[in-house]
């Protein structure tokens, strides 16, 4: 097949096929909804009319409208759409080869004059990808390799187009990429050029810093000139010419400064217009970064925050909100490995308003909800960790006013999902973006781009598709028997007691028990066929299973 001919197909594939809109209002009745802004909803109704929520509440309570789009939705759950606030589709699509690598300008430092706009691909298949996996608003960054890595762009994973795609706000232009640590040391410093050190890195933050300073200065000043020349000339002379050159009359209007395109994105920063998306991971990282706000004055989101759980006072003193990237195996990067799975509940825990990221393509878009669940993992609670990828986010990215949660008067925007959102069989069935069906698992393309294969030209390859895996029963970890000594790390014999062991050798025993002695297995099986011995220490679990066992590490080696 013509090379050509088979890019161009791949490219309509990427199409949103399923792009549905409904004329008339649509009622959804019946699901468990989180709204994130209340109590979850157990029997609710969410009614949408013209892109927005014009309804929510407990089924018995929300009438649906006449001429209205019923859909039962009973026994499932529905989540506001998720918020990325790091990502780079578009900028790094897929497939990851050269041509599609622009997300970093990387013969300069400083390139705050560059737009993620510019680069941002819509027909990226990860954007797919990521409305298979509930994203509907993401804040696409150009990449870290620099101090200063140019303008973000915030924009609803939609259309045809990065106009149509942007998220318009009277509250914010987007971002700007900046970083340290070491990227942008590694990037220019391996060259034998500036940053090789993270004092160059900072120093040049704040040299662009200042300059812009100055230069927001200088045209403070000449709006200054030009109130105070059209209240003397009562407002009667032409508008001023930029291409003008001054020619010293005293009765001419004053010459604007000359415009620096590169210093306008700063200066957008020292207005608030902009926010700055900081890269940064190591505590000492970090605290240079909260040095610089402090200076500055700017709007801040530390972006991955490794290591925020070190410096979590500073942080919550500042008033900062963190977007933690969270890798599956933090390693072959220095500055993740002192990553722990408590950091987003310590965070919360002292005040600070916590994401969770994909940085995609880092960790994939697919997975959002997966990855936000380490963070229940670490003590964080189901609600707060949902907020993490939805109100959190959109908070810091000003655009909470319209999505993050499920409000009446709020875009609709939202995922109805088979179950709890973080639970390990849970699918994305149908993901909503201003009450456009974007993504329909019932949908064999979109189908596609959730459980792979969406690039294959002969569909009669793919594997099957399987219904939906049923949740198994709930277990609890069995009471420990009356007068029982419980187990220690030094304990040589000792019983363990089990609502579900599973054996693998042969079926999953319910009420079972594991007899250690000296290091070896001397029982399991059933609790009824062992006499547990007087006097054995004894500890209980919900689940038992085999020691897992990794076929391929370099962890002794690295």
């Amino acid at each position: 097949m013509n090379r050509s001919r088979l890019v161009t197909l791949i490219a309509l594939q990427c199409l949103p096929l399923c792009n549905q809109a409904f004329a008339e209002p649509l009622v959804l009745r019946g699901a468990r909804i989180h709204t994130v802004a209340g109590p979850v909803i157990e029997s609710g109704t969410l009614i949408i009319d013209d892109g927005r929520i014009v309804e929510i509440g407990p089924s018995d309570k929300v009438a649906a409208p006449s001429g209205a789009k019923v859909i039962d939705v009973s026994g499932k759950v529905i989540i506001p759409g998720l918020v990325d606030s790091h990502s780079h589709l578009g900028v790094y699509s897929r497939p990851a080869v050269k041509a599609n690598s622009d997300g970093n300008e990387s013969t300069d430092p400083i390139t705050s004059v560059v737009r993620a706009l510019d680069s941002l691909n819509p027909f990226d298949p990860g954007i797919r990808m990521a409305n298979a996996g509930g994203i509907t608003t993401a804040n696409i960054m150009p990449g870290s390799a620099n101090v200063i890595g140019g303008q973000t762009i915030y924009v609803k994973l939609r259309g045809y187009s990065p106009e149509q795609m942007w998220f318009e706000s009277p509250h914010v232009l987007g971002g700007l990429k900046m970083a340290n640590g070491e990227n942008p040391k590694r990037a220019h410093g391996g060259k034998g050029k500036a940053p090789s050190t993270r004092m160059k890195v900072a120093a040049l933050q704040r040299a662009e810093l200042i300059k812009a300073q100055e230069y927001l200065a200088k045209w403070q000043r000449f709006r200054e000139k030009v109130a105070e020349f059209d209240k003397a000339s009562g407002g009667r002379q032409p508008p001023v010419d930029p291409d003008k050159k001054s020619d010293s009359k005293k009765d001419d209007p004053p010459t604007p400064p000359e415009r620096n395109i590169a210093l306008e994105p700063l200066v957008d920063v020292l207005l608030k217009k902009r926010t700055v998306h900081f890269h940064t991971h190591r505590a000492d990282d970090i605290l240079t970064v909260l040095r610089l706000k402090k200076e500055f004055g700017f709007d801040l989101v530390i972006q991955h925050g490794t290591e925020a759980y070190k410096v979590l006072d500073e942080i919550a003193k500042a008033g900062v909100p963190v977007s933690l990237t969270i890798p599956d195996s933090p390693g072959g990067k220095a500055e993740v490995v002192g990553f722990i799975e408590e950091c987003a509940a310590e965070m919360t825990k002292a005040g600070i308003k916590v994401h969770v990221n994909t940085d995609d393509p880092v960790t994939e878009s697919r997975f959002l909800l997966r990855t936000a669940a380490v963070t229940v993992r670490g003590g964080l609670t189901p609600d707060e960790a949902l907020k993490t990828v939805t109100i959190n986010p959109a908070q810091a990215l000003k655009l909470d006013e319209r999505v993050g949660s499920l409000e009446k008067g709020k875009d609709a925007d939202f995922v109805v999902l088979s179950g709890e959102p973080f639970s390990v069989y849970s699918r994305v069935l149908e993901t909503y973006i201003d009450g456009k069906r974007v993504f329909s698992l019932d949908n064999d393309s979109d189908r596609s781009f959730q459980t792979g294969g969406f690039a294959s030209l002969n569909k009669s390859r793919l594997p099957e598709f399987k219904p939906l895996t049923p949740l198994p029963p709930a277990t609890k970890a069995p009471a420990v028997p009356a007068n029982a000594k419980p187990a220690t790390a030094d304990s040589a014999e000792f019983i363990v007691l089990a609502n579900r062991l599973h054996t693998v050798a042969k079926e999953t025993i319910t009420d079972g028990v594991v007899h250690v002695k000296d290091g070896k297995i001397i029982f399991a099986g059933p609790r009824a066929d062992l006499v547990l011995p007087a006097g054995v220490p004894v500890l209980t679990a919900a689940n038992v299973t085999p020691g897992l066992i990794d076929a391929a590490t370099i962890v002794p080696l690295s």
